[in-house]
């Protein structure tokens, strides 16, 4: 009798544990999510079955990837990728960016985006974080899991639910059913930091708003026998902020996140996990490992309690198997079919035909390379992608919804500097869809040393090599008088004034994802106000120069720097030849006409042309984690005649612009017809965004003109240039402390400070 009592108490209790269903709550809390991770990895490792997850924002997010059948390793490894930083960050991965498409740079710092529609209503952006990359991500992670599944989360390698608050009712939403991914993106959906997406006919936004800690879901949509739940939102506030505490406001939404969790809702046979997150925070992902590493520790410091309340144990084969046959089944990424929903018939034909790739069926490269290619027209921000399985071609449907795109945009941006070259800039740009895509844009500087506008017209025509055709007005006037202020040596001042003016027609191709080639006609005006030497009197007349005519351009550049200003990663190519021809006017002014060394002085009017050819060669190598090595070489090659003045001739020949402030100086020892230059860029890093330069270059011309504007000795008189900066890079621009050194009879050793971008309009001959 005692051995049938003993043998049922086994097979009952057996049967007990076998039946003992575990599931898995993972709050919200931003970048302390990440913490849940390290959960997981502790759990599966000491074989601990999880049956069912519930998760909240971030919660949401790492127990999505569970769910759909990654490992805790591999999600590990996704998290600690340097793509997942540009996906919370909203940054775009530049092999998927086209620089064909790309605006030249400006200075701007802030830019509102706007849209105006047929009634000029106006409305702001009003999200924090580019969601493009992020979007993708998630489909790419998840839309083979969701067609497996059939769109049934309790289909998925693990059942799963996650929270999406519906912000118009009020209320909370476990979504049980659906698009994956979409669902992901409600539940990680910030106000104010990423757009709301559309679930299920109705827009959300981050579960936590009414339910960061879904304990509820969990016993109402799977009722375990176990339930673990790991959080890690604050329980309550150790320091109350202060009434005039600034940085409350700042971080409203930090707190409106960090809602009180009860831990006593998970019952008698609940387990509660609490990582020790108090010096991370909410809003910085970068230290994935530590944060990983917190969960993984809470949890082992609760594994005893584990152990006990869970009898039932899982075989690590057995898991790896049965994740091997749910991944198995998943929809192979073949993509039959483009669909455009949001636009009208013109739009959609546009988009269609940048996915133009004259294939039938598209890999997930096709769909991305034409994705980001879209994004890359101003046009084609608000795009939300999708992936709808079609199970009876066994393929996928690529769905783009468009939604109306902020039209008109507005750049403020400048610079401050110790020297007067301090200038303000505002960039205006409208986009027009239509069969093609179409920018109009205008800017404006303003300041004493440059002082610009410039107005574009483009037309961008999508093919499978797409190419644009573009118009620009450029005007110009640069004041180099006193501009050079602020050296350690008394210099010379310099009476130079310049003005030009451009009216031209481009047509570019892309020939890769980071190059293009530019076809350009155009009409130059340029001209010079300048005492042709360094003496100058008050009441002086000074000498006049005038350059009229046309110039014929052809360009190849291939670009991928990682900065505007200081850059210290990537590299960058330009090869240009250009025709010039035209009419020189030359009007002297009193002080040549006085001077008893120039006795042939005259006006003249001379008909000129040549050819120039440059190359421009930028690259960084990094080689350590806190040091990159670049280079900078530059060649001029040109047979332009001698115009008719040695200032005259000076002024229209090519100068090298080494330094950041050089286009800022009328350097004289660093200007000719023929030149080779280069040099080492030495960049530290010594701190996240503080940087540590050391620079040298070369200056050799090929042959140079004496003040009597003859060809003097060939291959003589090499320059060297050298700079020693600290620069802390922020989001208005770089903030820069430049010691300069010019081998230049003026100007030799000189302090620069600036805050802001150094960048103008290209002038007219450039």
């Amino acid at each position: 009798m005692k051995k049938l009592i003993l043998c049922l108490s086994f097979i009952t209790f057996s049967f007990v544990c076998s039946a003992q269903k575990v599931g898995l709550v993972l709050s919200g809390g931003g970048a302390k999510g990440l913490a849940h991770i390290g959960v997981l990895k502790a759990l599966e490792e000491n074989n601990i079955p999880i049956d069912y997850i519930t998760g909240t924002s971030m919660g949401g997010v790492v127990g999505a990837m569970y769910a759909a059948g990654y490992s805790p390793k591999e999600i590990e490894y996704i998290a600690l990728s340097s793509d997942f930083q540009d996906w919370v960050s909203g940054k775009y991965d530049s092999d998927y960016s086209y620089f064909f498409q790309k605006k030249p740079e400006n200075p701007s710092f802030v830019t509102a985006k706007l849209q105006i529609d047929t009634s000029f209503y106006i409305k702001f952006r009003s999200n924090l974080i580019n969601d493009i990359p992020l979007n993708f991500a998630l489909i790419e992670l998840l839309a083979q899991a969701s067609a497996n599944a059939k769109d049934n989360f309790d289909q998925l390698f693990i059942p799963y639910r996650c929270i999406v608050s519906d912000v118009l009712s009020q209320t909370m939403i476990p979504m049980k059913n659906g698009n994956l991914a979409e669902a992901v993106r409600g539940t990680f959906t910030v106000p104010l930091v990423y757009r709301p997406i559309k679930v299920n006919d109705k827009y959300v936004f981050d579960g936590g708003l009414y339910d960061n800690f879904p304990v509820d879901v969990m016993k109402t949509e799977f009722a375990p026998d176990i339930i673990i739940g790991s959080n890690v939102s604050s329980k309550n506030f150790n320091t109350y902020p202060k009434s005039n505490d600034e940085k409350l406001m700042s971080k409203f939404l930090i707190y409106l996140f960090l809602s009180k969790s009860d831990s006593t809702s998970l019952g008698e046979n609940g387990i509660y996990i609490q990582p020790n997150l108090q010096d991370y925070n909410i809003i910085n992902f970068s230290p994935v490992k530590e944060l990983i590493k917190q969960g993984y520790d809470a949890t082992i410091l609760e594994l005893s309690k584990i152990e006990e309340k869970i009898k039932r144990r899982v075989d690590p084969l057995t898991v790896s198997n049965k994740r091997k046959a749910f991944i198995d089944k998943n929809p192979y990424l073949t993509f039959k079919n483009i669909k455009v929903s949001g636009v009208d018939d013109r739009k959609k034909a546009y988009v269609r035909n940048v996915f133009s790739y004259g294939k039938t069926e598209l890999n997930l490269k096709d769909i991305k390379e034409g994705y980001y290619k879209l994004l890359g027209d101003d046009n084609f921000e608000t795009v939300y992608p999708r992936f709808n399985y079609l199970p009876a071609e066994n393929a996928y449907e690529f769905e783009l919804i468009v939604q109306p795109e902020k039209n008109f945009k507005i750049n403020f941006g400048g610079s401050i500097a110790s020297r007067p070259v301090s200038n303000a800039y505002i960039g205006l740009q409208y986009n027009f869809l239509s069969k093609n895509s179409y920018t109009v844009g205008a800017n404006f500087y303003s300041g004493r040393f440059h002082e610009s506008v410039q107005g574009t017209f483009r037309i961008d025509i999508p093919k499978k090599k797409p190419f644009y055709v573009e118009s620009e007005f450029t005007y110009n006037n640069w004041n180099y008088f006193e501009s050079s202020e602020i050296f350690l040596e008394n210099n010379k001042p310099v009476f130079i004034k310049q003005f030009d003016r451009k009216l031209a027609l481009k047509t570019g191709l892309s020939t890769g994802r980071n190059s293009k080639i530019e076809l350009i006609a155009g009409y130059i005006h340029t001209g010079n106000t300048y005492s042709p030497t360094d003496n100058f009197t008050t009441g002086d007349i000074l000498d006049q120069s005038i350059f009229e005519g046309l110039i014929l351009g052809m360009y190849y550049e291939r670009y991928q720097l990682n900065r505007k200003q200081y850059a210290s990663k990537g590299y960058m190519l330009s090869i240009g030849l250009t025709h010039f021809e035209g009419i020189e006017e030359y009007e002297p002014g009193n002080i040549l006409r006085n001077d008893p060394s120039y006795p042939s002085i005259q006006p003249s009017e001379k008909f000129r042309q040549w050819y120039r050819v440059k190359i421009k060669s930028e690259k960084y190598f990094p080689l350590g984690p806190k040091f990159s090595l670049g280079y900078l070489f530059e060649g001029v090659f040109s047979n332009k005649p001698i115009f008719s003045t040695f200032k005259n001739n000076l002024l229209n020949t090519t100068a090298f612009y080494p330094l950041q402030d050089s286009k800022t100086l009328f350097l004289e020892n660093l200007r000719a017809d023929n030149f080779l230059a280069g040099g080492l860029r030495n960049v530290f890093n010594i701190k996240k965004n503080f940087d540590l330069r050391l620079e040298a270059y070369l200056f050799q011309p090929y042959k140079t003109n004496n003040q009597q504007n003859q060809t003097g000795t060939y291959f003589a008189k090499r320059r060297f240039i050298g700079n020693g900066a600290l620069v802390y890079h922020t989001p208005i621009g770089p903030v820069g402390l430049n010691f300069n050194y010019y081998d230049d009879q003026a100007k030799r050793f000189g302090v620069f400070f600036h805050i802001g971008y150094l960048i103008y309009n290209k002038r007219a001959t450039e």
